[in-house]
């Protein structure tokens, strides 16, 4: 850790009561300090202007955006102020802006972006058929799914990926019979073998982390087997044992094909490039049969449980955006030699080290 510095800029956070408590407050304190912040707990009920001036709006406001784009007035109006004040401070820092936030609060928008990514085409790298339903007519669902050729068996989402616990909430459908389980606004989506293996990748910045998880087994498209309603948190965390992630006997003879470390650098390029989220992080899956990398889904500023160093690793993100923005708007040289790094979405290691100071994890 840097040794502590005069306290010169301030950094306001917000988030809720839950990610508050998961959070070791002493630690990340004690890394802003060292690198020149003071930390400022933000009161969404109280006026943002009489709670001082920061130079960086750290946040995970997710829930109430999601909220405010549903029409709950109080979110609305908690949302709106927050983004007037922004608006009256241009210089702020903000990780991450409301607008790029907002790209992933509707999955059917960002498998969108996804699936029009033309790097992934040309490598291996996709995201599995998808179709959204906003009505429960069963026969007219039936038919988008044909145009959009979503196939059984599938996995029905909500189309809101925050805001609520049913968010999280999934149903796997296995035939036509039972697709009048999927409730609108949904996404259904194609299901990809993949041996019961998720790979998480964590982002904060050009960094990351890459964590192995449980998943679902193997499925196939059934006339006899029921839906099966899951939370992602019972199957997916690092210490779930669901008996959906046993493998069965037939099953259990497939070699295990190994996660392409450069097809996630790809992942983060493009989705640096057309999302733009510092703290981000995203899952994928690997089809057993081509080995094709498929990303299923995507997520705002996560739990990042198992990301090493986090609180460095989060400062020294925030100082080289900081930084950025002072270069940026000031030396028109050195932004034009910045902008040149940065035209496939990367950050040259070497620059970095030499002009901005970052430490971690990078992009190579």
């Amino acid at each position: 850790m840097n040794d502590c510095k005069p306290l010169t800029k301030t950094i306001g956070v917000w988030m809720s009561d839950k990610k508050s408590q998961k959070l070791n407050w002493k630690e990340l304190i004690s890394a802003a300090n060292s690198h020149g912040y003071k930390l400022v707990k933000v009161d969404l009920e109280r006026p943002l202007e009489e709670q001082g001036q920061f130079d960086v709006f750290l946040h995970k406001l997710t829930d109430i955006i999601a909220a405010a784009d549903l029409g709950d007035p109080k979110a609305s109006l908690i949302i709106s102020n927050v983004e007037q004040y922004l608006s009256n401070h241009p210089s702020i820092t903000v990780i991450d802006p409301l607008d790029n936030v907002r790209i992933l609060l509707n999955r059917y928008n960002y498998y969108s972006i996804l699936q029009d990514e033309p790097t992934f085409i040309r490598q291996g790298i996709f995201t599995p058929t998808f179709a959204e339903f906003t009505t429960s007519n069963v026969k007219n669902n039936l038919e988008i799914m044909r145009q959009r050729g979503v196939t059984f068996p599938i996995i029905c989402k909500p189309t809101i990926a925050h805001g609520s616990k049913s968010a999280h909430e999934m149903i796997l459908v296995f035939n036509e019979r039972d697709l009048n389980v999927c409730r609108p606004p949904c996404v259904v989506q194609s299901f990809v073998n993949h041996n019961a293996v998720l790979h998480k990748v964590f982002l904060i910045g050009n960094r990351y982390h890459i964590c192995e998880r449980p998943s679902l087994k193997n499925f196939y498209a059934s006339k006899d087997l029921e839906p099966i309603f899951y939370s992602t948190g019972e199957v997916c965390k690092a210490d779930s044992q669901s008996t959906l992630s046993i493998l069965d006997p037939h099953d259990e003879a497939d070699l295990q094909i190994a996660l392409n470390e450069d097809k996630i650098k790809i992942i983060i390029r493009a989705l640096r490039k057309r999302i733009g989220l510092l703290l981000a992080g995203f899952d994928v899956v690997i089809d057993n049969v081509t080995g094709n990398h498929a990303v299923i889904d995507i997520n705002v500023y996560p739990s990042y449980d198992n990301f090493p160093n986090f609180f460095e690793n989060l400062m020294d993100c925030i100082d080289e955006t900081v930084r950025r923005t002072n270069i940026v708007n000031g030396d028109s040289e050195l932004c034009q030699e910045y902008i040149s790094h940065r035209i496939n979405g990367l950050i040259n290691v070497a620059f970095t080290a030499n002009k901005l100071g970052v430490t971690g994890m990078n992009i190579n």
